[in-house]
This record gives structure tokens, C-alpha cells and sequence, in this order.
């Protein structure tokens, strides 16, 4: 694999703990989610910072496969990533993600082949293939 980017991210204290990449750029203090059992506040959790990598991962996985078949994708692009931490049956820990891509302007025939062609490529959604739960919903324009 030729490298293009690498970075580190360390994070001290776990999910109450805090994150500093190695740049300094991303330095952020985490909490546990009230639903887990943890004080909540006005901090970042790993599922957001998850929901945030792979919604513009998947945003730019879109922009490629449609700048390959020579269609536009104006500024109001936008992918939302829903991510829910579950318990299996196991009561092993798993994540599930729900993907929203609203592509305004494209109808609902390239869009479905622009989302599900990003999917493909996307390095996220390939890393969690076969390993989560990953829905792709495409959200159009009711003009």
C-alpha cells in the first residue's frame, strides 16, 4: 500500500479520558454518554468522532465516483452518519451505522448508483464491511 497520509491519535483515561492527535490539531476531551452509565456533558464520545470520519470519508467517496461519471455535486452535499453502539446477544459491544446522503439535484437513479458505487470504495465503509450493520439511505429533493 503506498502511504498517503498517516497520523496518531493517543488517547489517555479511555472513554472518560482525552484524545491529542499527534499534530495537536485534534485535542479533545471525552466522556462516557449518560445512556452508558457515564456523567455525559459537553464532551465528545469515540462513536461521534467515528459518525464524524466516516461521514466525510463517505462525502468525498461520493464526490470521486461522481466526478467519474461527470456529474456535479454542488456545495450542499451532505452525508449523516448514525451510529448506535449495541449489545449483542453475547453481550459483546457493536456498532451499527446509518448513512444519509442527500444529493441534491440528482435523481433518484444516479443517486442510488453514486451512493452505492461510494460504498465501494469508501475506505471506511470497506474497513466495517462484513463486520457492522451499515445502512445507505439516499435523501432527494421533493422539489
Amino acid at each position: 500500500m503506498k502511504n498517503l497520509y498517516k497520523t496518531t491519535v493517543t488517547t489517555k483515561g479511555a472513554r472518560k479520558g482525552h484524545a491529542k492527535s499527534d499534530d495537536g490539531i485534534l485535542d479533545v476531551q471525552l466522556s462516557m454518554p449518560k445512556s452508558m452509565g457515564g456523567e455525559g456533558g459537553d464532551y465528545t464520545n469515540p462513536e461521534q468522532l467515528f459518525a464524524a470520519g466516516y461521514s466525510a470519508c463517505f462525502g468525498s467517496a461520493l464526490q470521486v465516483v461522481a466526478k467519474k461519471h461527470k456529474i456535479e455535486l454542488g456545495e450542499d452535499l451532505s452525508v449523516s452518519a448514525v451510529v448506535e453502539l449495541g449489545q449483542t446477544e453475547e453481550e459483546n459491544l457493536q456498532l451499527a451505522v446509518v448513512l444519509d446522503c442527500f444529493l441534491p439535484g440528482v435523481d433518484v437513479e444516479t443517486g442510488e448508483k453514486l451512493v452505492n458505487e461510494a460504498h465501494v470504495i469508501c475506505p471506511y465503509s470497506r474497513a466495517t464491511r462484513d463486520n457492522i450493520d451499515v445502512t445507505l439511505n439516499l435523501l432527494v429533493d421533493e422539489d
